[in-house]
């Protein structure tokens, strides 16, 4: 089984390095890397074409956004079943891969995700939070519930069938895409108890309090927009949080 596996970039030179060896270093061999950078000049380039292999798949040039190069990236994806894999995040072992194609072998199963470690900017070995996804539910759907989204993986026909991610949102398009592909009638998703992903903290939706309130209300209006739910589902959302310090 094919993956194609996607990576929008911006001089992130201090880290594109470690999210391509996390992927190459994949026992699940079978797979695409489109590399979207948006003209990166910090040296970004050239690490991605010394460690670049017969697989990788880089364009290089001005983009609107991450959202922009995301669904730039779907629309050229060949493979199966389609992933993103942010310059900031790397994978959590050398079987992820494999462990999503095992899961992919049922073909009901729509999606497949796992769990998450949010993990120190500058020590990518302490974890800071520990998101446990648990089993997908519909109806958990209208109590905030959501897989994280660097650890999910997609049948590409999901993605052609139910649309690319909507540009309207700035900050909150895969909170979106996800309530539009799991409240589909019927949608089959497959969890795997394991951390599929480490993921440094700082992202672009927590690094300023503007920021936040803006993933807030576009959070809100993700949930309106797909009839899931409304203010109750968005404070179940944000409250779950806080059990990942502990978990």
């Amino acid at each position: 089984m094919k993956l194609s596996i996607i990576t929008v970039v911006h001089n992130r030179a201090d880290t594109i390095g470690m999210a391509i060896e996390s992927l190459q270093a994949q026992s699940h061999e079978d797979f695409e890397h489109l590399i979207m950078d948006a003209a990166s000049t910090d040296g970004t380039i050239r690490i991605v074409e010394n460690l670049a292999d017969e697989r990788t798949i880089l364009e290089s040039g001005p983009d609107e956004g991450i959202y922009d190069a995301l669904n730039h990236g779907m629309a050229s994806a060949t493979g199966e079943v389609v992933g993103v894999l942010h310059s900031d995040d790397f994978f959590a072992g050398p079987d992820v891969l494999a462990m999503v194609a095992e899961a992919f072998r049922d073909p009901a199963v729509d999606a497949v995700y796992g769990d998450l470690h949010y993990v120190a900017k500058d020590n990518p070995g302490r974890i800071i939070r520990n998101w446990r996804s648990g089993e997908f539910r519909p109806a958990a759907l209208r109590w905030g519930w959501m897989p994280p989204h660097p650890a999910l993986f997609l049948r590409r026909c999901v993605i052609e069938r139910h649309g690319l991610y909507d540009r309207n949102f700035r900050i909150a398009a895969d909170y979106d895409a996800i309530l539009r592909y799991f409240s589909q009638p019927g949608f089959r998703a497959a969890y795997v108890p394991e951390v599929f992903v480490k993921m440094r903290t700082g992202g672009e939706s927590n690094r300023s309090l503007e920021r936040i309130l803006l993933k807030s209300r576009e959070d809100y209006r993700a949930l309106r927009k797909n009839n899931v739910g409304g203010i109750a589902a968005l404070l179940s959302k944000n409250t779950r949080k806080f059990r990942q310090f502990t978990a």
